[in-house]
């Protein structure tokens, strides 16, 4: 214990802050917990110096662990690699650094005591050697520096210019410039699934679904305490939490072999261009395969109900909706999978997964009789003649020791055949057979289309040499117009009329999402594509009333989704505002000058008209012989001006509200973003930029949280300017 000296400030314990390391590529940063976290982390270090067993921190709402005697941090939702943790007291920062790093805690300890020395004893300009060459001079409590060797390096080193340069040196976390984060509220009141597009990468910086999601949610918090202050003060709001859904990982990984099979077929020319092919845009045909389609949706059905799980698992208080959001590709994922999920009905009515396996809900053909009434009967193939074909012949007497035959295998599931110890390889060898040389052979004989509820496509009518319609086929299509209300599955596969989905299985979510939005989403090209021009009005999700299209302007892959309802009005997708409450600059510009050009021509219309009023008074006769033409022309303008002042008097008054369908609950469906001014220079320029654009727009998160919100009843308050 030292006495404090003559002159001296007593000596005060430094407050320590915990810190976690963020590595990318070659750099090395780190940051801060919020102040919550930190303090629960002092208090399970104090502790943990008392337990043997490891203890375990929640931090950073929840979604990381912190594992304080190891000093590391797992992430709880998604597969990452555990990084450092640091209880941070003493920092540094060189000439070249952007911020100030963290000592090791065994190397700030030793600041720690040589410091208290210098304060107890008043002892300043004191020098500590370090056996790994470091210097520091303690000159005094505002200014300690650090001295490295010439020639000396070590991981603290950030170039070798700095070798002679000092360091400068601070203690304690409050004498450092950090922003120190907010610590996010414990109640969730809304839970929300975000699914990925093409490719690992999701924006041009590069970076992973997990950043951008991070990205997305840091927004949305910062958006709720500008947005509903007052509801958050009241305790009536918490937070949304947003959880990632990666399952391009998945699709490229070991247990598929996919990418090892498009290597050995990809040419050696313009390396790094192929490579971008082959792990992006691949994945759009990977859609559209029937093995890796199937691999796709099991993948974003079995992750959603994990995570979902999961999160149910360390929120057991949790009472809040959950919603669903998927970019490009992963809307239309998403479309697909809530297209046929099955309701409570459906389940009482007979539709499991046994019944519905002979006609997967993605295609157009039911399992009927034909004309004659007798069944349709397969092919005759035996069970071992066709795993001979398929080289799985070893795989013969663990299907006999279940009974299985070709018909009741082709009622298996991909989890049946997993059950029995069939590998991943040979269980969709055997499910693709079944689907490509038994379903299509059922097709065939199929006399009857059955239609989806809502989704229309035009149906084949069989002509005679007149050009006059069959009345035979249009008669079997109104009696399954009448028998479709049965099921809530949406088809698409329309082998006859167009290009269609290919049939899988659907697994059903574990949850009803509340609502799905769709950011740059190419459903509507998708559904044109399979052969379907309209979508029914009276159409809905089985288990999600709310659907949001949302897009940029410029976005090549977005595309619309109401003219696929209404086709007979042109209606302008909604705008959606400012997240500051307004139009951007150049298009409230825009807005001006339009408004000012029609003023002008109702003033030049206006003066004309008065102009010929006040020559009409005077004698016709006197000008009858050179009028004649000034008064058609001036008749003409007077029309003008009629229409204009219509036009106006239309644009100033309010329009109806028109109800789009029921995919979103009557409401309207295509929102479209504001574009930024530097981007109306050059459409073409941003067009890429565009379709990456969703993940850091406060425009798109402001969008979901009002609608979140809205729903629960929570006020929305428009920050003033």
């Amino acid at each position: 214990n030292f006495s404090p000296g003559f002159g001296s400030t007593p000596y005060k314990e430094v407050q320590p802050h915990w810190f976690f390391c963020r590595r990318a590529d070659d750099n090395t940063s780190w940051h801060p917990f919020s102040r919550e976290d930190s303090d629960k982390l002092e208090r399970a270090n104090n502790t943990a110096r008392e337990k043997e067993e490891e203890v375990v921190v929640a931090v950073d709402g929840e979604r990381y662990d912190v594992h304080v005697k190891e000093r590391k941090r797992y992430a709880v939702y998604w597969e990452q690699g555990p990084t450092e943790v640091r209880r941070c007291t003493w920092f540094y920062k060189g000439d070249k650094d952007i911020r100030f790093m963290p000592y090791p805690e065994d190397f700030s300890q030793s600041l720690e005591d040589a410091y208290m020395i210098a304060v107890t004893l008043d002892e300043w300009k004191r020098k500590l050697d370090f056996p790994t060459g470091e210097t520091v001079i303690l000159h005094n409590p505002k200014l300690i520096m650090q001295y490295q060797p010439i020639g000396l390096q070590d991981e603290w080193v950030s170039s070798p210019s700095e070798h002679t340069r000092p360091r400068t040196v601070k203690r304690g976390v409050d004498n450092i410039s950090v922003e120190i984060p907010d610590v996010e509220p414990e109640k969730v009141d809304h839970l929300v699934f975000m699914v990925h597009g093409i490719g690992p990468a999701c924006d041009l910086r590069f970076r992973s679904i997990i950043q951008c999601v991070n990205d997305f949610r840091n927004a949305s918090l910062s958006l709720l305490g500008s947005h509903y202050k007052r509801a958050q003060q009241d305790g009536l709001v918490g937070r949304v939490e947003f959880l990632p859904v990666n399952w391009h990982s998945a699709l490229h990984g070991d247990a598929t072999g996919v990418d090892e099979d498009i290597q050995r077929i990809t040419l050696p020319s313009i390396s790094r261009l192929r490579h971008f092919t082959n792990d992006t845009l691949l994945d759009l045909f990977f859609y559209n395969s029937p093995t890796y389609c199937q691999t796709i949706v099991d993948t974003v059905s079995s992750e959603i109900n994990r995570l979902h799980a999961l999160f149910k698992q360390r929120h057991p208080e949790f009472s809040g909706a959950v919603s669903v959001v998927g970019h490009s590709l992963g809307s239309l994922i998403l479309f697909d999978l809530l297209t046929n999920q099955r309701t409570a009905s459906d389940a009482r009515e007979g539709y499991t997964d046994n019944s519905i396996s002979m006609h997967v809900d993605l295609t157009s053909f039911s399992v009927l009789k034909e004309p004659s009434g007798e069944p349709c009967h397969l092919n005759s193939d035996t069970l071992e003649q066709t795993l001979t074909r398929l080289g799985l012949q070893q795989f013969l007497d663990t299907l006999l020791a279940e009974n299985l035959d070709l018909e009741s295998l082709a009622l298996c599931h991909d989890s049946d055949l997993k059950v029995l110890g069939i590998p991943l390889g040979p269980r969709k060898k055997i499910l693709n057979y079944v689907k490509r040389k038994w379903l299509p052979e059922v097709r065939h004989r199929q006399t009857f289309l059955r239609l989806a509820s809502g989704l229309q496509v035009p149906p084949q009518v069989n002509t005679d040499h007149d050009g006059n319609k069959s009345p035979g086929l249009m008669q079997e299509q109104t009696h399954f117009h009448r028998t479709q209300s049965i099921t809530s599955a949406v088809d698409y596969e329309y082998f006859d009329v167009g290009i269609g989905q290919v049939s899988i299985e659907y697994p059903q979510l574990a949850f009803h999402p509340q609502t799905f939005f769709a950011f740059g989403s190419p459903i509507g090209m998708f559904l044109t594509v399979r052969g379907l021009k309209r979508i029914d009005p009276n159409y809905t999700f089985p288990t999600c009333k709310s659907f949001y299209n949302i897009y940029h302007p410029y976005d090549p892959v977005a595309y619309r989704i109401e003219p696929m309802i209404i086709s007979e009005a042109d209606l302008e997708p909604m705008l959606i505002p400012h997240h500051k409450g307004r139009k951007r600059m150049h298009l409230e510009l825009k807005d001006s000058l339009t408004r000012m050009s029609m003023d002008l021509k109702n003033n030049v219309l206006g003066s004309l008209r008065t102009a010929w009023q006040s020559f009409a008074r005077l004698p016709v006769a006197r000008y009858s012989s050179c009028t004649a033409q000034l008064h058609l022309k001036l008749l003409w303008t007077d029309t003008l001006y009629e229409e204009a002042e219509t036009s106006v008097s239309a644009e100033g008054s309010e329009q109806p509200e028109i109800k789009v369908g029921m995919l979103n609950a009557g409401r309207r469906i295509d929102y479209v973003l504001q574009e930024k001014p530097i981007e109306s220079f050059n459409e073409y320029l941003f067009a890429i930029q565009s379709h990456l654009c969703y993940w850091e727009s406060e425009d798109t998160a402001l969008l979901l949280l009002k609608e979140i919100y809205d729903k629960m009843g929570v006020a929305f308050e428009q920050p003033q300017q």
